[in-house]
């Protein structure tokens, strides 16, 4: 098992990376002490994977617990989803000291983590990640946050979890497409800072692909301590470090309010596609050269990411842009590589710019 510890002062946690090591879960529970009652925030899929086996190692130990189910996909970030899930904790939360557990993925994490920010001001949450994108990202920092009509996470809050407890024999239970999703967060954390995870991927994608456990421990590990890095220099995100962290988030998130986080295009993808948007851009501005920007955008598509958009709006694209929290002042915000392993970020990218790199990215009509 490898710990990674992330350095925030009292709201420092640790990252554990290991494999078929689910019996010291509850030992790792006790000693934080964070109560007795665990409350199991996961989909019907995980549970039924999954449930028995957690249940029975936590009872082992002592705890209680309960399980609260939630729909797939992002239709469970919706503020009914948000409001069921907190008044059925609060029906188990009688003469109790209750802690979340985050089964699952991106959508499980992000859900269960707000509704721990807000239940009575804050309870302790765990982050147990099952999916690549989750254990290599949006496990990790503290971001939580639940989606409106208007864009997604668009309703959030800082709040740092316990423990993040990254068990890599979870991925074998994933379909192919997981795996080539989380590795459009895997490639960013290359070309933000880590240019010899970026050449690993490049040289083992095939390995990487194929579920390959020294491959895939390797890659949750690189991701996993170049965010906390990052994190720990900019926890709430205010000091314009932690800001690199959303190459390829501003068009991606657009991409997925266009189709109303429909299957068409996940997460994964559709950061693949901002990355490659963010490629174009930086081109334009001369800040990338041809050798880097091929780089990239071989390494997207040899890893099964898309690298051109069909059936989506451009306008609709465009409009979802425009609601994107990151805009500062009205002024819109990109993180833009210069080279593998750095990037900078550029405030008020003419429109025009913006524009182009969206449309280049859809495929020409005689495909």
């Amino acid at each position: 098992m490898k710990k990674i510890k992330v350095n925030l002062g009292k709201n420092s946690y640790d990252i554990l990376i290991c494999s078929n090591e689910l019996n010291k879960l509850g030992p790792c529970l006790k000693r934080l002490n964070i109560g007795r009652d665990a409350i199991i925030v996961t989909n019907a899929n995980l549970k039924k994977l999954f449930g028995n086996k957690i249940e029975r190692l936590l009872v082992s130990n002592g705890f209680s617990v309960k399980f609260e189910t939630i729909p797939d996909g992002e239709k469970a970030k919706s503020e009914k989803e948000c409001m069921r899930l907190l008044n059925n904790i609060s029906k188990i939360d009688t003469l109790r000291r209750v802690f979340i557990i985050a089964l699952g993925g991106g959508v499980v994490g992000d859900l269960a983590g707000f509704a721990a920010s807000v239940y009575k001001r804050g309870i302790p949450y765990v982050q147990i990640p099952t999916t690549l994108l989750s254990q290599v990202d949006s496990a990790i920092g503290g971001k939580t946050a639940i989606d409106l009509s208007a864009g997604k996470n668009l309703v959030g809050a800082f709040y740092q979890p316990k423990l993040v407890f990254s068990d890599i024999s979870f991925l074998k239970s994933l379909p192919a497409k997981e795996i080539i999703s989380g590795l459009a967060e895997a490639v960013k954390y290359g070309i933000i800072n880590s240019p010899d995870l970026f050449s690993f991927i490049e040289k083992n994608y095939r390995k990487i692909l194929k579920n390959d456990k020294k491959c895939m421990q390797r890659v949750v590990y690189k991701c996993s301590f170049a965010k906390a890095r990052i994190v720990e220099k900019d926890e709430m995100d205010n000091k314009n470090i932690r800001v690199v962290l959303n190459l390829g988030h501003t068009i991606g998130h657009a991409i997925e309010a266009a189709i109303s986080y429909r299957k068409s295009y996940n997460h994964g993808q559709a950061v693949a596609l901002g990355l490659v948007s963010s490629v174009y851009i930086a081109e334009k501005m001369g800040l990338l050269t041809e050798n880097n920007s091929r780089r990239i955008k071989n390494v997207i598509k040899n890893v099964g990411l898309p690298i051109k958009l069909k059936d989506v709006s451009l306008k609709n694209i465009l409009s979802a842009q425009s609601h994107d929290k990151k805009f500062i002042h009205g002024k819109n915000r990109f993180v833009l590589p210069v080279k593998i392993g750095k990037v900078i970020v550029k405030e008020s990218v003419p429109e025009h710019m913006v524009r182009d790199a969206i449309q280049k990215l859809y495929e020409s009509k005689k495909r």
